[in-house]
């Protein structure tokens, strides 16, 4: 599997691996090669970011990690790759174009807009600077643009309008305060490619690598399982109720806190509560409720249980929550036209 070796990418990358117990072995820093004590099958190769997905298409590694707006520029559509997971939740930002906020274009606001505005012939084509000359010359081709060239630049994209050597830049996009600070803005319709972190892999390496399947499984699983507690909390509540079921009925009123798939519901018990002193038995009408509680929704779900009765409310983190089988490893198998009985698969559920 290769994971880039420099720079923010790769430091997520390592964060999300050890985040779902997979932490990257390099003895050396200078080594380029790594492994994963959980995983003695796998091999990790640190590479740059553009190399990762060229690798993959050259079937050199396997698996990689890489920002899917990297993936787009380099694959460019190539059928023999897929990914795995679409979502990995670092690296968030968007490919978009920036064009200057003064002057002829203070009133273009829209794609439309730029692309109907008369300056642009064939003698005097709209010039976009840019790294990504693959996504952007689908961009302008499915925009309906007719005279456009597309020029290259090793940094500092930004400052290629104010110097009169480019019109417009289309560029990564995160807080957009670097447009911003060079008076550049977005546009409606100029928003092309939203990216993050994404696992790719090589088809014909899943339909025909030994043992591969087995780990895409595994790495689909702990991703998935990981992804998802991130967003939820476990929260614990004491309810009074005659029984398991009336408690469980005052928590199903209300939709919000019915967590996953509904609310566990236990008696309280305390040692010595019994009527002869000795034994353990259960608080008369006390249960203990549990639920899963989206992050964004905590303080609301809380004060919900307060009004029907809840009382000594423990709130926890959750580190995963597995599902029975992953639905984005069901999307894989479909992809590869393959199903449970088949033997590669049946290898990686072993």
């Amino acid at each position: 599997m290769a994971v880039p070796s420099k720079g923010r990418m790769a430091e997520d990358t390592l964060q999300l691996l050890r985040d779902c117990q997979l932490s990257v072995y390099k003895p050396n820093p200078r080594q380029y090669i790594a492994s994963i004590s959980q995983m003695p099958g796998l091999e990790v190769w640190f590479q740059r970011a553009s190399d990762v997905v060229r690798k993959l298409m050259y079937g050199d590694v396997d698996l990689g990690i890489v920002g899917y707006d990297m993936f787009d520029e380099i694959a460019n559509g190539d059928s023999g790759l897929i990914v795995l997971h679409d979502a990995l939740g670092f690296g968030k930002c968007h490919l978009g174009l920036g064009i200057p906020t003064g002057g002829k274009w203070a009133d273009i606001n829209s794609i439309d807009e730029l692309r109907r505005m008369p300056e642009w012939t064939e003698t005097n084509p709209l010039r976009v600077v840019t790294g990504y000359h693959n996504v952007a010359r689908k961009f302008f081709s499915e925009q309906g643009f007719e005279h456009v060239v597309l020029l290259s630049a090793d940094g500092a994209l930004e400052a290629a309008p104010l110097m009169g050597t480019a019109d417009i830049i289309l560029d990564l996009v995160s807080t957009g305060v670097t447009l911003r600070e060079n008076n550049l803005k977005e546009i409606e319709g100029g928003r092309i490619v939203d990216s993050q972190g994404v696992l790719v892999a090589n088809k014909q390496a899943l339909r025909e690598q030994p043992g591969l399947l087995a780990v895409v499984h595994e790495l689909i699983e702990r991703l998935e399982a990981h992804l998802k507690a991130e967003s939820f909390y476990s929260v614990v509540a004491n309810m009074r109720g005659s029984s398991p079921e009336e408690v469980a009925g005052k928590i199903l009123s209300n939709s919000a806190l019915k967590g996953l798939q509904g609310p566990t519901v236990t008696p309280v018990y305390s040692v010595g509560n019994a009527s002869n002193g000795n034994g353990a038995e259960p608080y008369a009408s006390l249960y203990s409720v549990t639920i899963c509680v989206p992050k964004n929704r905590l303080y609301k779900s809380i004060k919900d249980l307060r009004a029907i009765g809840g009382s000594g409310v423990l709130v926890q983190p959750m580190t995963y929550i597995f599902d029975e089988e992953p639905e984005r490893w069901l999307k894989v198998l479909a992809a590869l036209d393959l199903d449970a009985s088949d033997p590669l698969v049946a290898g990686s559920e072993a």
